[in-house]
């Protein structure tokens, strides 16, 4: 399948895990929300060691550098970065929070800019013009 139809079976995905999260977020703490989240998370890492087991053999050749990147990134994105969204989504609209939260691409347009010396084109400027629009106009 094209890179193009997976990114829209992952927005698919994804758009639709805040609202559940919205709706289950409204009924307890943050600590506890990303408690229940992780529990998930291991639900999935279990299945995939049932289902899945030469990636659980292969996590332990990646080259170490690669792997504490990797890591990094769960840490960032499925531990602090969830806290910072769940408080967003519980003390407001679900219809702000997401597309702000969502506008991490622009962050990582600079990165990839500064650290990966990727190249500023035009449609690029237009894309995060466009996402600076969108976060000024829901603020």
């Amino acid at each position: 399948m094209k890179s193009f139809y997976w990114a829209l079976l992952t927005a698919l995905v994804w758009g639709m895990v805040p609202l559940l999260e919205k709706m289950g977020i409204a009924k307890t703490t943050v600590a506890t929300g990303i408690f229940l989240r992780c529990t998930g998370v291991l639900v999935g890492v279990i299945l995939l060691m049932i289902f899945k087991f030469e990636a659980v053999k292969g996590a332990f050749s990646v080259n170490p550098k690669a792997a504490i990147y990797i890591m990094a990134g769960g840490i960032m994105a499925s531990f602090i970065g969830q806290i910072f969204f769940y408080k967003a989504l519980k003390h407001g609209e679900l219809s702000k929070a997401v597309p702000v939260a969502a506008a991490y691409p622009l962050v990582s347009f600079i990165l990839g800019l500064i650290f990966l010396s990727e190249k500023l084109t035009v449609a690029k400027c237009f894309g995060v013009s466009f996402v600076l629009a969108g976060i000024i106009l829901l603020k």
